[in-house]
């Protein structure tokens, strides 16, 4: 079955009985880990017992095609369900799951955690058409999907933030759900057993080293006219797993943010009262910095640089594109324009 996106969280809490297969798949791991972690415990309330959950990995169920049917149709030792966690699947596994689906157990799930597949991959078609499996997405959240995630959870912990802090807080840690997870807890264990509202001095004092404090390190460079500092930064987030269209899609803000300053600035209002007035505002460690990107970077420069890595973007969305190649060259020509 094929969950629209509204049935996801639904399904995640309590997970359709119908689906023996559960394939989770998509760009954002964080995300991904989160998901196979919260569907498994509806079956094995602990993921660590040896008993009940059986870790399996592509390479195994292709060299032994049996084995799946085997683990998942083998009794608990310990009584109850068990569940089967398959690891870095592929479309190299099709054949194996579209078997098992033919006779799978009623008592015991199987969880597939993929990487990125593409809408023609026989494994996500394969689950998204069976009637007895489903097939979960995790794409890469952009802003507003962060600061829903992250009003949830601080209000399970009855706080309350500031709109110019979630905003923040959003822009900082968008692009994986492990990295949102992990910034919630340190501002939740901040606030400790204050109540009152979170403010924006809150949030940038415990997570001023938020998870893209290297992206803005890139993104300062790169219009900063710093070519050895952006590919130093760039090449450190490619090696943090950071995805590329996070890294692109982060330049894009900028230079939009760098765009609307120039407006401003032309409608008749000073450099100040144009940063004054900007949401979410500028981290006060990168103003001056921002300050003389304002004054260098002139309109037209600026619609050349948004025009590139739109294309840029649109590029890496095509199987078969070298995108850390192109952006990597994306990122030197932006940084050494003068």
């Amino acid at each position: 079955m094929k969950l629209t996106w509204k049935q996801i969280e639904p399904f995640v809490k309590s997970p359709d009985p119908k689906a023996r297969v559960v394939l989770i798949y998509g760009p954002d791991n964080g995300l991904m880990r989160e998901r196979a972690k919260l569907i498994g415990k509806t079956i094995v309330p602990d993921l660590t017992d040896p008993f009940n959950v059986s870790t399996l990995t592509a390479d195994q169920l292709h060299d032994d095609t049996a084995r799946l049917s085997d683990e998942a149709k083998a009794f608990s030792m310990m009584g109850g369900s068990r569940l089967i966690h398959i690891e870095n699947a592929t479309d190299k596994i099709t054949t194996t799951i579209k078997q098992y689906l033919e006779d799978p157990s009623g008592e015991n799930l199987v969880i597939i955690e993929a990487g990125e597949l593409t809408n023609r991959s026989s494994l996500r078609l394969l689950c998204e058409k069976s009637k007895n499996a489903a097939a979960i997405p995790c794409y890469i959240e952009d802003e507003r999907g962060v600061s829903q995630v992250i009003r949830q959870n601080l209000s399970e912990e009855n706080l309350m933030i500031d709109m110019d802090a979630l905003n923040w807080l959003a822009a900082s840690i968008a692009g994986d759900r492990g990295r949102v997870r992990g910034e919630i807890a340190k501002l939740i264990t901040y606030m400790g057993q204050e109540k009152r509202k979170i403010t924006l001095n809150d949030v940038q004092a415990c997570c001023g080293d938020a998870g893209s404090g290297s992206i803005d390190d890139l993104i300062y460079a790169v219009a900063g006219a710093q070519p050895q500092n952006a590919m130093t930064s760039y090449a450190q987030l490619l090696q943090e797993g950071i995805p590329v269209v996070i890294i692109l899609r982060s330049l894009q803000n900028h230079f939009k943010r760098l765009h609307y300053m120039q407006a401003l600035i032309r409608s008749g209002q000073n450099l100040d009262q144009a940063i004054k007035g900007l949401q979410p505002p500028i981290f006060y460690k990168f103003e001056s910095a921002f300050k003389s990107q304002i004054v260098r970077w002139t309109m037209p420069k600026i619609n050349r640089v948004l025009d590139r890595l739109n294309d840029l973007e649109a590029q890496s969305k095509q199987t078969g594109t070298p995108v850390e190649t192109l952006c990597s060259q994306a990122i030197l020509s932006i940084s050494a324009t003068r």
